[in-house]
């Protein structure tokens, strides 16, 4: 080798790929996939939950900032991972959340849950949905207050949502139907209660590459399989449109980071998901299970890899027995 060259030279750690793609892209294609049910959300619950949104958004950009400020790292603001955290939490909480709150959760999501553990690419949970947990178990009756007629602010009409009424009544006291459901036509979290716009997008994530089929599928069929088990084929409609499920399946549990890396290992990731899932909905006190099914299932990835890779790139034992015979 020429000794002019050999100072230069810069090795990075693999993958070696020569590619378009970088996480700005990327997170920008969710930001467009999120789109519909974000127009849903304005919608439904008014002038509030676009000003939520961009509360949260804002905030998760800027604590990005000062953390790298602080920490002394190359700023990351711009791969605009911090604006899609922001989104994805404001979509899990009610419009009528103050705004305060959301900030903290904010707080949570980006300094704790991301910044401290290393920063993006080195988070153990998905901070969007630990933080909503976190927020649940800290402001219990702001987190469980839903705004369900379309208005402007503070004063529309407050209800259960249809997973509450589930789990207070049963399936008779539900009063929006399936169709309700799968369109936005009922209260809940802003970014949730559209099944169909949430659909939309995750079929979009798919089709351009950005998400596997892997994760929501086996998500999305195992709420299907263990909901029609437990209440028919309109059960079975019901789950899968009530609640969170969409929005988990194809924008929280497909998060790269902290989902499983082969393809393998997604279908168990998401069978685990939809399993913990329903058995939260049907016998916990809390009616809605998908944000703590994927956080479990993230506290769970890294023995999932473990086992998939040997399952995966085991070499079976006649190839070793021959190897060892041609080198004798």
């Amino acid at each position: 080798m020429d000794n002019r060259y050999h100072g230069n030279l810069e090795v990075s750690s693999a993958p070696h790929l020569v590619s378009p793609v970088n996480t700005a892209k990327i997170m920008g294609m969710v930001l467009i996939a999120l789109a519909p049910a974000f127009g849903v959300g304005i919608y439904q619950f008014g002038y509030r939950a676009a000003m939520l949104t961009l509360v949260c958004v804002a905030a998760c950009v800027l604590f990005e900032y000062l953390m790298n400020k602080i920490m002394k790292k190359e700023q990351t603001v711009r791969d605009l991972s911090a604006v899609v955290t922001g989104v994805l939490l404001a979509f899990n909480l009610p419009s009528g959340l103050p705004y305060w709150i959301a900030i903290v959760g904010c707080f949570a999501a980006i300094v704790v849950i991301k910044q401290l553990f290393g920063g993006i690419g080195q988070n153990l949970v998905n901070p969007a949905v630990t933080a909503r947990i976190f927020l649940f178990m800290s402001f219990a009756t702001e987190m469980t207050t839903w705004p369900t007629a379309r208005g402007t602010g503070f004063d529309t009409v407050t209800s259960a949502t249809p997973l509450g009424q589930l789990s207070l009544g049963g399936a008779d006291s539900v009063s929006a139907s399936n169709l309700d459901l799968f369109l936005g036509n009922v209260g809940g979290c802003i970014g949730e209660v559209s099944a169909c716009a949430l659909l939309i997008g995750g079929i979009f994530l798919i089709f351009t590459r950005i998400i596997s089929i892997h994760i929501p599928l086996s998500f999305l069929a195992t709420v299907f399989v263990c909901g029609f088990i437990w209440g028919g084929f309109d059960g079975a409609v019901f789950h899968l449109c009530a609640g969170g499920v969409m929005l988990g399946a194809f924008f929280c549990a497909t998060d790269y980071v902290t989902s499983p890396m082969l393809p393998l290992g997604k279908v168990i990731f998401g069978i685990g998901c939809g399993l913990f899932t329903i058995l939260i909905r049907l016998f916990a006190s809390y009616p809605e299970g998908v944000s703590f099914a994927i956080l479990l299932m993230n506290i769970l990835t890294p023995y999932i890899d473990r086992i998939t890779e040997k399952i995966m790139f085991r070499v079976p034992k006649k190839a070793v027995e021959g190897d060892a015979g041609n080198e004798k």
